[in-house]
């Protein structure tokens, strides 16, 4: 019979990461384990297993939601692993019988997806076909196909099928983060098993890619023309704000190339479940929650053929 006096939570986190550890990817690992000693261990390590069974979790929620919205990590995040953690830790513990029903989800007012104004996205596509540089090509790939930022710093133009017409998105470039450690690049397999997907290239943008594919070995990265060095998302951003204080636009993250992207082709029709597909998402209710209800010129055409 377990003591669950003598188990911190602390110790049960470290228990769940060793699970964790190699059986999912590095990047995750390592995100998970960010999130776990950030908040975790600092807030909740020291209690005991015995005292979490009454502990408010509710509370703790809270205090998230009113403190950590500005955080690099989500709140939603933030609980969805902590119960996963205490999951864990009610299966491997018999004892430690916490009521996990009784702790709230922690519920996020959504906003708005912000894209691009058909204004601002003809400007900014006019700008980065006139400047045919690498840097901006990227930057086209997202803004007509949807790539994430990551993606387009882990492309090589051996991910080009220019006679099919399409791009093979097969890896990724990401930043991960840790408490004890420097942060590091790596590059990995895609987002989940669905990001890595074929992605048709818009018609628009095929004569620049094809030009510039001409003057780099086929096993470089797309951003840089080496083969052994690639664009960080970090450093990438920072060329994508002066793209935009070039078109005199307005600062707007890069994921809203991608959203803009998005949003355009559930205007021009495109299935749901397609759009899902092209954009990599893991399931097509990520779309739907995300896209469908976006556009009031979708919905008002609609309505008018009632």
């Amino acid at each position: 019979m377990t003591n669950l006096d003598d188990i911190t939570f602390e110790k049960g986190c470290d228990i769940y990461l060793a699970f964790k550890e190699n059986n999912v990817k590095k990047s995750t690992y390592y995100n998970y384990k960010y999130i776990i000693e950030k908040y975790f261990k600092k807030d909740l390590g020291s209690m005991t297993l015995a005292d979490l069974i009454e502990y408010d979790f509710n509370s703790y929620i809270k205090s998230k939601r009113d403190n950590l919205l500005g955080d690099r990590q989500n709140v939603n995040e933030l609980v969805i692993r902590l119960k996963t953690i205490l999951r864990f830790l009610r299966k491997k513990f018999k004892d430690f019988q916490i009521e996990l029903d009784l702790i709230s989800s922690s519920k996020i007012e959504s906003t708005e997806i912000e894209v691009f104004t058909e204004r601002e996205r003809n400007r900014l596509t006019k700008y980065l076909l006139e400047y045919n540089t690498l840097k901006n090509l990227g930057m086209l790939i997202s803004l007509y196909s949807g790539l994430r930022i990551g993606e387009v710093c882990g492309l090589k133009w051996s991910d080009i099928d220019f006679d099919n017409q399409l791009i093979y998105v097969q890896r990724t470039v990401q930043r991960l983060y840790s408490t004890n450690e420097k942060s590091k690049t790596i590059v990995t397999s895609p987002k989940t098993l669905k990001s890595k997907r074929k992605v048709p290239i818009s018609k628009l943008i095929i004569p620049n890619l094809k030009s510039a594919s001409k003057m780099y070995p086929k096993d470089s990265y797309i951003l840089t023309g080496q083969k052994d060095k690639y664009t960080e998302p970090l450093v990438y951003r920072y060329s994508y704000r002066q793209i935009l204080s070039a078109c005199r636009i307005k600062y707007k993250k890069y994921h809203c190339l991608r959203h803009t992207f998005a949003t355009r082709c559930i205007r021009v029709g495109m299935d749901v479940k397609s759009l899902s597909e092209v954009l990599g998402h893991a399931n097509i209710g990520i779309t739907l929650s995300i896209y469908v209800h976006s556009s009031y010129e979708v919905k008002k055409k609609f309505i008018n053929r009632l």
